[in-house]
């Protein structure tokens, strides 16, 4: 579908200047950032991260077992996707949460066919609860649906421009590499997004943009080709 995008946004983002929890007004101005792409007669596939509210990965190294703890992660990505839900729905952009683990009473379960059904009548769908299997992160079940739903390319929206050749926080001369590859993100171990979801793109050739969700128009400017960004392909 040459108009059907996926948008994956970090757990993190919703934090605003908190240190955990959901910020409703930095997911209000995220919730206009997402009005802008939709105004453009995007069909738009959403995934939030659960980082916000819990860390898998963290929670199984302070003694929580693996499976219990990622699939805790995945429950805090469902309370992501029905913020994000009301905070569109508020604007009047119409959405569908659906949800990889059931939960009948607050989500639809995830059916691909019903998924594109809702795009195809511009209905936005956030996907939760990741692929609903613990071991794997947002950012395989982000290009997990993308590959699924034939989505042209993936945005995925941090607190940051997109790949340094160093850490910009700590280095003043970084610079920001415009274009890399599949392989030479995996080669060089580039922690921008998990190497099973690098990999899976590489697969379905679908290209994964890096930017930076509080600037201003970024989702549009990376559709137009335009702004700070990173594009892996």
């Amino acid at each position: 579908m040459k108009n059907r995008i996926l948008l994956k946004i970090s757990g993190e983002s919703l934090m605003g200047s908190s240190n955990y929890g959901i910020d409703v007004s930095t997911i209000n101005k995220i919730s206009n950032e997402i009005k802008n792409v939709y105004k453009k007669n995007f069909q738009i596939c959403l995934i939030i991260g659960g980082g916000n509210i819990f860390r898998g990965i963290k929670g199984s190294s302070e003694g929580i077992d693996r499976s219990t703890s990622d699939y805790m992660g995945m429950l805090a990505t469902v309370m992501n996707a029905l913020s994000l839900q009301s905070s569109l729905e508020k604007i009047n952009i119409p959405t569908r949460v659906q949800s990889a683990i059931t939960m009948s009473q607050i989500a639809e379960p995830y059916i691909r066919r019903r998924a594109i059904r809702h795009l195809e009548r511009n209905r936005i769908v956030i996907f939760a609860a990741g692929t609903g299997n613990p071991f794997f992160s947002t950012d395989t079940a982000a290009t997990l649906r993308a590959s699924e739903l034939d989505c042209k390319l993936i945005i995925k929206a941090t607190k940051v421009d997109g790949i340094y050749n160093k850490d910009p926080i700590k280095y003043k001369n970084a610079k920001l590499i415009k274009k890399i590859s599949y392989s030479d993100v995996i080669s060089k171990n580039l922690n921008v997004m998990d190497l099973t979801a690098i990999s899976l793109a590489k697969e379905t050739k679908i290209p994964i943009y890096i930017t930076n969700i509080f600037r201003k128009n970024s989702l549009i400017n990376v559709l137009n080709q335009k702004g700070s960004y990173s594009k892996i392909s």
